[in-house]
C-alpha cells in the first residue's frame, strides 16, 4: 500500500528532480525509478506501479493539480448533468499513455524479479473527487447529497467511470501488469443500503470486463491456461460488506485494519484470498511492538489451506512519517513468523 513515498529519502530526491508530484507520475522513467526503490531497499514480494488514482479524472480534462499541504484539486468539477454528458470515452492508450509506458518500463527493469501490480480508483471514489473538486474534510457530504437528490445523474457518471476504469486496467495488463487492484477509498462513507447500488455493482462490472479481456490477452501471449489476470478489490471501511465485495468475483479482497482477519476468512470462505491488514501506525512504534503485531495479524488469519490465501499487507497506505528501518523490521518479522506457521 503506497510502497514508494515521502518516507523514503531516495524517493524525495527523485521527486525533487521531477519538480512536483504530478510531473513525477507522468514521467515513465522516473516513475519506474521510484517504483523500484522500495523493492531494492526492502525486497518486497511484489512491486506496485507508482501513479495516482486521479489520473482518470485528469484525463477527462478536469485539470488535476496538487497544492502543498492541501492534497489534490481540480480546476473544474462536475456540477450538473451537462458536465456529465460532456465526458466522452477516454482512450487510455492516448490520454493515459504515460501510465502504459511506465508499466512497460518497470516490467523491463524488474526483469521478472517480482510481479507488478497496477491499480485504479473505483468509480464511486473517483466520482467523490470529481463532484467535490478534490479532497474533502466533510466526508463528501455534497456527493452523498447526489444519492438522494440526483441519483440518476450520479449513476450516469458512475457508469461512464466504470467504462474508463475497466479500459484503464486492461491497458495496464496489456502493458505488462501481473495483477491489478481497485481502490474504493471512500466506499466506507456509503450507507449500508446503498453500497451495492453505488459501488459494488460497478466494481463487479469492471472485474467481469477485466477478467474477460485479460484471458484474451494471455491467450495472445501464448498462455493457454484460461486463467484471468488477478484482480484485488479494496474498500476502506468496507468490513461490513465482505460478502458483497467477494461477490464481485475478485481473486482477493483487501481489508483495512479495523477488520478481524479470521472473522473475514470465515465469512468469505474459499471464494477469494484476503489481503491485509496491519495498522500503518504500527510502523511508528518500536521493533518489539511491530513484531508482536505481525504475529497477531498472521495468527488471526490462521493456517493457510487449500482454497484460502493471505497476502500480508498494511491496512492502508504507509505514513510519510514512517522510519524506513521499521519497514525493514516488518519485512523480517513477516518472513520469520510465516516460516514458524508453516
Amino acid at each position: 500500500m503506497r510502497q514508494a513515498g515521502r518516507y523514503l529519502p531516495e524517493y524525495n530526491a527523485t521527486r525533487k528532480r521531477a519538480g512536483d508530484f504530478l510531473s513525477l507520475c507522468k514521467n515513465p522513467e522516473l516513475a519506474c525509478e521510484v517504483t523500484l526503490q522500495p523493492i531494492d531497499r526492502f525486497g518486497f514480494d511484489a512491486a506496485i506501479l507508482f501513479s495516482d488514482i486521479l489520473t482518470i479524472p485528469d484525463a477527462f480534462g478536469l485539470g488535476l493539480y496538487f497544492e502543498q499541504g492541501e492534497g489534490p484539486k481540480f480546476q473544474r468539477r462536475i456540477e450538473n448533468d451537462s458536465d456529465i454528458s460532456s465526458l466522452g470515452r477516454i482512450d487510455p492508450t492516448v490520454e493515459l499513455r504515460y501510465v502504459a509506458d511506465a508499466v512497460s518500463t518497470i516490467k523491463r527493469a524488474l526483469n521478472q524479479r517480482v510481479p507488478l501490480i497496477g491499480f485504479s480508483g473505483s468509480p464511486w471514489t473517483l466520482a467523490c473527487y470529481m463532484i467535490n473538486g478534490g479532497g474533502s474534510s466533510d466526508d463528501f457530504l455534497g456527493v452523498r447529497k447526489w444519492m438522494y437528490s440526483r441519483p440518476d445523474a450520479l449513476q450516469q457518471l458512475l457508469e461512464k467511470l466504470s467504462v474508463a476504469v475497466a479500459d484503464y486496467l486492461i491497458m495496464q495488463i496489456e502493458a505488462g501488469a501481473d495483477a491489478v487492484m481497485v481502490f474504493d477509498s471512500w466506499g466506507g462513507f456509503l450507507p449500508e443500503a446503498h453500497f451495492e447500488r453505488f459501488s459494488q455493482k460497478h466494481i463487479k462490472t469492471i472485474v467481469d470486463r477485466v477478467h474477460a479481456a485479460s484471458i484474451s490477452i494471455r491467450q495472445h501471449q501464448g498462455q493457454t491456461d484460461g486463467q484471468p489476470t488477478p484482480v484485488i478489490v479494496f474498500v476502506k471501511g468496507g468490513g461490513q460488506w465482505l460478502e458483497s465485495i467477494a461477490a464481485t468475483g475478485a481473486q482477493a479482497v483487501g481489508l483495512d485494519w479495523t477488520t478481524h482477519l479470521g472473522q473475514a476468512r470465515s465469512r468469505v470462505g474459499s471464494r477469494c484470498a484476503l489481503q491485509g491488514n496491519l495498522d500503518p501506525a504500527t510502523l511508528l512504534g518500536a521493533p518489539p511492538h511491530i513484531e508482536a503485531e505481525v504475529a497477531r495479524t498472521l495468527e488471526s488469519f490462521g493456517p493457510v489451506s487449500a482454497g484460502a490465501g493471505h497476502i500480508f499487507n498494511l491496512g492502508h497506505g504507509i505514513s510519510q512519517f514512517t522510519p524506513p528501518e521499521t519497514v525493514s523490521c516488518l519485512v523480517e518479522a513477516v518472513a520469520n513468523y510465516s516460516k514458524k506457521l508453516r
